[in-house]
Formats: structure tokens, C-alpha cells, sequence
């Protein structure tokens, strides 16, 4: 067995892992940050918000595979905090933080450009980051290793060459 493989479908695993958790964490984050602005909440409770609807996607986008490998809810549900907590909760430090630390990003409100383009970058700076967190949970098997026990095992076998 050639550790390159090896490797390299550990990294591949965590990217589609951290892919994974950032749709979720994107979609509850912009849905948090949309609804925070538009009802005009202060910086703090927007992120709030936007952390806690990031959780609830990032959980939910887990749970729904798990949920048809035959698992009870209560089962999936566990499956998905051991996978996504660490890597939810890295995303969003990192994301928030960026968003904080770009001068008038949350000033500058959903309809400008300078919102967006600060969340598209606050995502990919979480990205980049998650990842190696990602890969190392992973590859102690934790995190989303956790969750590929129940994807059917269809991974095993399959060595690209």
C-alpha cells in the first residue's frame, strides 16, 4: 500500500468534507447575516444568529446521508456533532473573525458588494483553514471519518491509480 494514495484520498476526504460543512455553514450564514441586517440587530446578535443557523445546516446536510444509511435520528444526530463540531466551529471563528476584522463588511449591509465579497472571502480563508483541521480528524478517525462507517463502506476497494 503506497502512502501517496493514501494521502491524497485523506486530503481529497477532508476537502469534501470541509466543502460539505461549508455549504451548510454558508447557507446558515448568510441566511443569519440576511435576516440579522434586515432586521437591523446589532453586529454581535447577527453573528449569533448567523453561527447558530451555520450549525443547523452544517448538522442537518450531515445527518440526511446518515438518515438514509438506516441510522435513528438520535444515532444520526450523534454522528453528526462527533463529525461536524470541530469543523463548524472552526469555519465560523474564522469566518466571523474575517467578516470583523474587514473594515464596514457588516456595516456595509446585504445589498453591497462589499458584504459579499467579504463573506466569499471570510469562506475561503475558513476553507483553507478547516481543511488541515479536517484532515486531521480525519485522519485519527474522528470527524467526518465517523460518518463514512455509515455511508454504505462503498469507499473501500476503490484505488485509483
Amino acid at each position: 500500500m503506497d502512502h501517496t494514495g493514501a494521502q491524497s484520498s485523506l486530503t481529497k476526504l477532508a476537502v469534501s468534507a470541509t466543502l460539505h460543512c461549508l455549504t451548510g455553514c454558508a447557507i446558515g450564514e448568510v441566511l443569519g447575516m440576511v435576516i440579522g441586517t434586515a432586521l437591523g440587530w446589532s453586529n454581535l446578535a447577527t453573528i449569533a444568529l448567523a453561527v447558530g443557523l451555520a450549525f443547523v445546516f452544517g448538522y442537518a446536510l450531515t445527518i440526511r446521508p446518515v438518515l438514509k444509511s438506516g441510522l435513528p435520528l438520535r444515532t444520526a444526530i450523534r454522528v453528526a456533532l462527533a463529525a461536524d463540531t470541530v469543523s463548524i466551529a472552526v469555519m465560523e471563528i474564522v469566518d466571523n473573525g474575517v467578516m470583523l476584522a474587514v473594515p464596514g463588511a457588516m456595516e456595509a449591509g446585504v445589498a453591497s458588494w462589499l458584504f459579499w465579497v467579504s463573506l466569499a472571502f471570510a469562506l475561503a480563508v475558513a476553507f483553507v483553514v478547516t481543511v488541515p483541521v479536517n484532515r486531521w480528524l480525519i485522519s485519527r478517525g474522528k470527524g467526518h471519518a465517523v460518518v463514512h462507517q455509515y455511508h454504505g463502506g462503498g469507499h473501500e476497494g476503490h484505488h485509483h491509480h
